[in-house]
């Protein structure tokens, strides 16, 4: 059996060794001829699995190790029994940890405590549900819009607005919403200029898909008011970004909200799970099994002296947007190029579960280290009483 597969998924010898040879490609460069005789074919958010791709093949499996889908003709692929699967939630806790550290950042540039303040959230699929309960520990109020959401699957604490409503409310915004343009309700240009400028926000963080913001119309709003603050993670025309956008924002970084080295194991083992299901075997290995083997233990981080601090040292936002700037041109070619390297040698990126935190109790300058530890475990961390 071959199996093609995106250069960029982790543990692929670990889970897909004993189903086949393993052929990895880059993965935005797959063409039709590249994967004519793949029996599985696993890609990532880059790679156009459509009826050009697929012109010469009859795959036994598709799977995407992304919870996004939009780069995946998945009508095509049921018309011709193809099955598929992807990975919702694999990245959730990685991408609400960039939130998180984005929040925690803006509270220390502004000077004004999180707590207090309102949080729009726009989406509350398995990566809002994520956010919700870790913005509610920073102290943020916090509104969800999301017309597709059951009331019962409301998140504690959270009110369900409509999005005016929840734009005239809102001090910052996250979006997490797949990019649509068709159905019920279609997120393409979901924040067009309109709304943009009706919001009352103050920050925007956008971790879902470039176009589901309007770049230009964003563009001209922060041109205009520059006391706005945006963070982009995706961008509309993606790999290129424009660099006057990007010279606007006040953080942007090449699509890595996702890539924490956790968030792409689990993608890889959720898609090999259904792989082996497509097939009709049982799965022979896990990922609890893969780190065990591995001696995966916490690494230990000594308290930093404030939240920002901590959070930034394991979640290198400001980095990544040092780097992102370094390479953005005004050659969208070159741009482009670079933006994909930059995504192609990312540097391990661990979850904040994967560190134990010491020295908050004796911190001279917290006078509540008890809430510290409180506040550090909602947020995943270990913790050192």
């Amino acid at each position: 059996m071959l199996i093609v597969a995106d250069e960029n998924m982790p543990l692929l010898d670990e889970f897909f060794s004993g189903l086949g040879e393993i052929r990895r490609l880059p993965g935005r460069a797959m063409t039709a001829v590249d994967v004519a005789d793949a029996d599985l074919l696993l890609v990532r958010s880059v790679t156009r699995v459509d009826a050009a791709l697929l012109a010469r093949a009859a795959p036994r499996f598709v799977g995407t190790a992304t919870i996004g889908t939009d780069h995946v003709d998945t009508g095509w692929l049921a018309a011709r029994g193809i099955p598929f699967a992807a990975a919702p939630g694999c990245n959730a806790v990685a991408v609400a940890e960039y939130v998180c550290t984005v929040l925690a950042l803006h509270a220390a540039r502004s000077g004004r405590e999180l707590a207090g303040q309102c949080l729009g959230v726009i989406g509350c699929g398995n990566v809002g549900r994520a956010v919700v309960p870790r913005a509610q520990a920073l102290g943020l109020q916090v509104v969800v819009c999301d017309p597709l959401l059951p009331r019962d699957a409301l998140p504690a604490g959270a009110t369900l607005l409509d999005l005016d409503t929840l734009l005239a409310r809102a001090d910052i915004l996250t979006l997490h919403v797949p990019l649509t343009r068709g159905g019920d309700a279609p997120t393409w240009h979901l924040l067009d200029e309109a709304r943009l400028r009706a919001g009352r926000w103050q920050l925007l963080v956008n971790t879902a898909r470039g176009p589901v913001v309007d770049n230009a119309a964003l563009d001209t709003l922060l041109a205009r008011e520059p006391s706005r603050r945006a963070v982009l993670d995706v961008w509309e025309d993606e790999p290129a970004v424009p660099p006057a956008l990007l010279s606007r924002c006040w953080l942007g970084t090449p699509h890595i909200a996702g890539y924490s080295v956790e968030g792409k194991w689990r993608g890889t083992e959720q898609v090999y799970r259904a792989a082996c299901s497509a097939l009709g075997i049982a799965p022979r290995v896990s990922l609890a099994d893969i780190r065990a083997r591995a001696g995966d233990a916490p690494r230990e981080v000594a308290w930093p002296g404030s939240l920002a601090s901590l959070l930034a040292t394991c979640c290198d936002v400001r980095g990544d947007d040092t780097r992102l700037r370094a390479v953005v041109s005004g050659d969208a070619g070159e741009t482009a190029l670079a933006f994909d390297r930059l995504r192609r040698h990312y540097a391990e990126r661990r979850e904040f579960s994967a560190y134990r935190v010491h020295g908050v109790a004796d911190d001279a300058q917290k006078e509540t280290p008890r809430a510290t530890l409180q506040l550090l475990a909602a947020l995943g961390f270990g913790v050192e009483d």
